[in-house]
């Protein structure tokens, strides 16, 4: 990869499934950016799942994971700043997301949809109708999957504040009788198998973190929109400046202020989920 004639990092990609490889989809740094005793340019490689046939077609799902991971890989290699610790993903859990989801913005995008979705013997771009109803079904049942989510992520909350529970359902089932779950939706995952709640401290009482991240690139996204354009130049340079260069070097509420001008509120997630006509 190199920006104006000059070498800026190495990507690698590894797509397909193979009997070696667990399963998922990740970013990973062979090598990290550095200036501090010598330029050092990272290395980056995103590892991913995907069916190998002839040809290798991808689902939606597929796409939005190839654009989800190699929004990780542009902050790992445009990352720009002087310590190994804090280059490139090295920045809190939530925050660590932005740059990923951000990106998944971009695959609906109709300009990118009528380069790049095309059909594979005929090489015609994807009919106008199919499109708006691909585009259209984003929001269905986000009522639903916004209140299983939800409901998981504050049970996670709860089990972390104070004395662990003695009994971890009676506590699930109290915290959701306090917020007043629905009895028609169960939590996404509720107690017994709910991984991130064991898993250890990385993802101990973050849960909830994943949306936040969410409210953060719809609004992020949203200043494209406001600009005029996904591809808006003063914007995309301001991303580069103020997210994707900085790393941890720099707080990420002081970044995304930079960036943004101010911190990020529910509203743009509410519109992106279709759920902002039932909040007014």
């Amino acid at each position: 990869v190199t920006k104006g004639g000059t070498h800026v990092a190495v990507f690698i990609g590894d797509y397909f499934a193979r009997s070696s490889k667990r399963s998922g989809a990740w970013m990973s740094a062979f090598r990290n950016q550095r200036k501090f005793g010598g330029r050092q340019s990272p290395v980056i490689v995103n590892v991913c799942n995907f069916v190998k046939g002839d040809p290798a077609l991808l689902s939606w799902d597929d796409a939005r994971t190839l654009f989800h991971e190699f929004g990780h890989a542009l902050h790992g290699m445009l990352s720009d700043v002087t310590y190994e610790s804090v280059s490139g993903t090295s920045v809190a859990r939530d925050f660590v997301e932005l740059p990923s989801q951000l990106y998944e913005h971009w695959l609906a995008v109709p300009e990118v949809l009528e380069k790049h979705a095309r059909h594979y013997k005929t090489g015609a771009p994807m009919p106008a109708d199919l499109r708006e109803r691909l585009l259209g079904a984003q929001t269905y049942d986000q009522g639903f999957s916004t209140v299983e989510y939800l409901a998981s992520a504050l049970v996670d909350l709860d089990f972390h504040r104070g004395a662990p529970p003695a009994d971890p359902m009676a506590r699930q089932a109290e915290v959701l009788a306090r917020i007043g779950m629905p009895r028609s939706i169960v939590m996404r995952h509720a107690t017994p198998h709910f991984g991130h709640v064991f898993s250890g401290g990385g993802y101990a009482a973050g849960y909830y973190s994943y949306m936040w991240s969410e409210v953060m690139d719809a609004d992020a996204f949203e200043a494209f929109e406001e600009a005029g354009s996904a591809f808006d130049p003063g914007m995309a340079a301001a991303l580069y400046e103020h997210i994707l260069s900085k790393g941890g070097s720099v707080e990420a509420d002081e970044l995304y202020r930079a960036f943004r001008g101010r911190l990020p509120g529910p509203e743009a997630l509410l519109k992106g989920r279709g759920l902002e006509k039932v909040t007014s």
